[in-house]
């Protein structure tokens, strides 16, 4: 090797010597304080102000999170129970393939829908066509806790029922208003939609908005009549019926019954019964066991033309009382034949439908204002709902 090469080769050696010298005292001298420490032993390279400033993000973040919606899903989710229903029904059976003999045999069909607790004394509403003809029925609380349930009472046609389950302290809703309700305002429906696929004693929710109220219905095949409910675009699915509609305050609202659906599933048309005739019916079945059927005393018929003009009226609007019985609450209230009715309660009565709809939510013991006309006299009469007997 000659002797230049040698000379360059030992002073890339001294120049490297050097350069790794002067680093290693440049590091030993950087100052040990506790910002210092923090960066180098930080795996992710932060800092303890930056630590702390994602530390506060996340509170606020958690704390936005919890809005009204959740608050008023805690307060209600606690009462909401699944009813498991067990239905005993008898079942042709061809006993002679040749002769063509039958016997009925017992068939029992599970069914599944929901509740709300709303007294601590344990009693729950639920829908009337979710217990009907019942020969056992099972709450399963959100605990897990399975108990068996008494039906108190139905009233088929309102389509709302009340069972009980004898367990202490147990968590209860508060039932709100529905004559107050504003179309827009917040609406949540908690229930168990499809409870025998979800193994789960917790509650569904889900959030929608009341799309609107007093929506009325024609009596469907089974004897239920369905008047003032409310509409909800909130998502009711199999398994909802029963369960609470909750207002952003907590407060149960309506009992969720029914849906409009091309396929058996949410298509965002609901229907609840409003808690205001819930709660009047609740009463009556819990002290009586059933709904007292009311004595009115009088009967009505539509007005058509022919019977305008033969009664002598400017129109047809209202209803002709037809019949009233003598010594009844519509006779001592002054109620007569031939009078016309054409308000009850505040309610414009233009037909017998807007009759029966305007005694709907009349129970027993209540007062009636009916605005009659006679003789071209607007008068108003008070009528006692007294119970038939």
């Amino acid at each position: 090797m000659r002797r230049n090469d040698v000379i360059l080769i030992l002073a890339i050696v001294v120049i490297a010597l050097l350069i790794y010298t002067r680093y290693h005292e440049k590091v030993d001298t950087y100052p040990q304080d506790s910002t210092f420490q923090q960066l180098r032993i930080n795996p992710d390279g932060e800092s303890e102000d930056k630590a702390e400033t994602r530390h506060k993000l996340g509170e606020e973040i958690y704390v936005s999170r919890r809005n009204s919606i959740t608050q008023a899903v805690e307060k209600v989710e606690p009462a909401v129970v699944s009813v498991n229903v067990i239905k005993t029904k008898l079942v042709r059976r061809r006993t002679s393939f040749f002769f063509g003999f039958y016997d009925e045999v017992p068939y029992n069909i599970k069914s599944i829908g929901s509740g709300v607790i709303f007294s601590e004394a344990g009693y729950i509403l639920t829908n009337a066509h979710v217990v009907e003809e019942a020969t056992e029925i099972k709450v399963i609380l959100t605990d897990n806790r399975q108990l068996d349930a008494e039906l108190i009472g139905i009233d088929s046609v309102h389509d709302i029922a009340i069972i009980k389950v004898n367990e202490g302290s147990l968590p209860h809703a508060k039932l709100g208003n529905s004559h107050d309700l504003i179309i827009g305002e917040w609406a949540i429906a908690v229930g168990n939609p499809y409870g025998f696929l979800i193994k789960d004693s917790k509650p569904s929710v889900s959030v929608g908005v009341i799309s609107a109220v007093n929506r009325d219905f024609a009596e469907n095949k089974d004897g239920k009549v369905y008047r003032r409910m409310i509409q909800t675009d909130t998502a009711i699915n199999q398994g909802n019926s029963g369960g609470p509609l909750v207002n952003i305050l907590g407060e149960v609202i309506g009992i969720n019954t029914f849906i409009f659906s091309e396929n058996g599933g949410s298509i965002g048309i609901g229907f609840s019964i409003p808690i205001d005739r819930v709660k009047k019916v609740a009463e009556e079945l819990i002290k009586y066991g059933k709904i007292r059927d009311i004595w009115f005393g009088f009967k009505v018929q539509d007005i058509n033309p022919m019977l305008a003009s033969h009664f002598n009226l400017e129109n047809q609007d209202g209803v002709l009382v037809n019949f009233v019985e003598e010594g009844s609450p519509a006779f001592q209230a002054g109620l007569r034949k031939q009078d016309v009715i054409i308000e009850i309660n505040g309610i414009v009565v233009n037909n017998t439908e807007d009759a029966e709809l305007a005694v709907t939510d009349v129970a027993v013991g209540d007062k009636m204002i009916l605005t009659i006309k006679r003789n071209k006299e607007i008068k108003k009469l008070e009528l006692d709902a007294v119970e038939y007997k």
